[in-house]
């Protein structure tokens, strides 16, 4: 399909060049260089790419910069401090960057407050990313979807939420935080975008039968504002699932060529410029 993008995807250098930053990191790090995820996505017919800083790194962003210099015309996902100079965000720009995570692990069990102690962030990023056209990538556990998702209905900015807002599969459409992510879709300003990705961190049935009514659910209600990424290198999830394996369970959940098309090509052209 000309001008496909993979929309969410990691890559790793030499740990002699690139260590891992997070002290607590949860996986092994893994040697996933840009080439070695070309051989895959190529293969598959994606020609766009839009680059996310894995949260090994923590914020230095110096191994996915690195690969976008090799990739002219690609797209990335930087993981800043709210305060970085106008400076360090007007040179990102010029390489491809067009948003900030905030990211929050999956698996973070619930936490009283949390919420709170995100938004002096959020809402610094979001009056500084909207002036630029940048957006805000979000990837936390679900709970925490649920509480931010008012404040996410307000922001300036465009925003994304990553592997489907991390609802897990097992408590099915109609549980409440799925439902207001719906409701949102359906009613808010159209500024809240869901990347169908990481299905494996919300689903552990064989063939992610839990999570494919979810994926539907988010398909027609709102198949302007779906985008889809690979997740590669997979990491943990990585013996159990390929980037090619995952791509066809989203072809499934999609259906028709038109649908593929939209979230392949159309919308990502829309979020990160042509």
């Amino acid at each position: 399909m000309r001008d496909a993008c993979d929309a969410h995807f990691h890559v790793f250098g030499p740990p002699e060049k690139y260590p891992a930053r997070d002290p607590k990191l949860r996986y092994k790090m893994p040697f996933a260089p840009l080439e070695d995820y070309l051989a895959h996505a190529r293969p598959m017919g994606f020609e766009r790419f839009v680059f996310v800083q894995p949260s090994a790194y923590l914020r230095d962003n110096s191994c996915m910069l690195d690969a976008m210099r090799a990739m002219p015309g690609s797209r990335g996902i930087v993981d800043i401090d709210e305060d970085a100079p106008d400076a360090e965000l007007d040179r990102m720009h010029d390489l491809g960057v067009r948003g900030v995570r905030v990211n929050v692990s999956p698996i973070h069990p619930p936490e009283p407050g949390l919420a709170q102690k995100l938004l002096p962030r959020i809402e610094k990023l979001d009056e500084r990313l909207s002036a630029r056209g940048w957006h805000l990538d979000f990837l936390l556990p679900g709970w925490l979807t649920n509480e931010l998702l008012e404040k996410i209905s307000r922001l300036k900015s465009e925003c994304t939420l990553a592997h489907m807002g991390m609802f897990l599969a097992r408590d099915g459409v109609q549980q409440s935080g799925f439902q207001r992510l719906l409701q949102l879709l359906r009613n808010g300003r159209g500024r809240v975008w869901i990347k169908l990705t990481g299905v494996y961190r919300m689903s552990k049935t064989p063939g992610f039968a839990d999570a494919a009514p979810m994926a539907r659910a988010l398909i027609e209600t709102a198949p302007d504002r779906l985008i889809w990424g690979s997740d590669y290198p997979h990491l943990s999830f990585a013996d159990e699932n390929s980037s090619e394996s995952l791509f066809e369970t989203f072809k499934s959940w999609a259906g028709d060529v038109a649908t593929q098309q939209r979230i392949l090509v159309e919308n990502p052209a829309r979020l990160f410029g042509p």
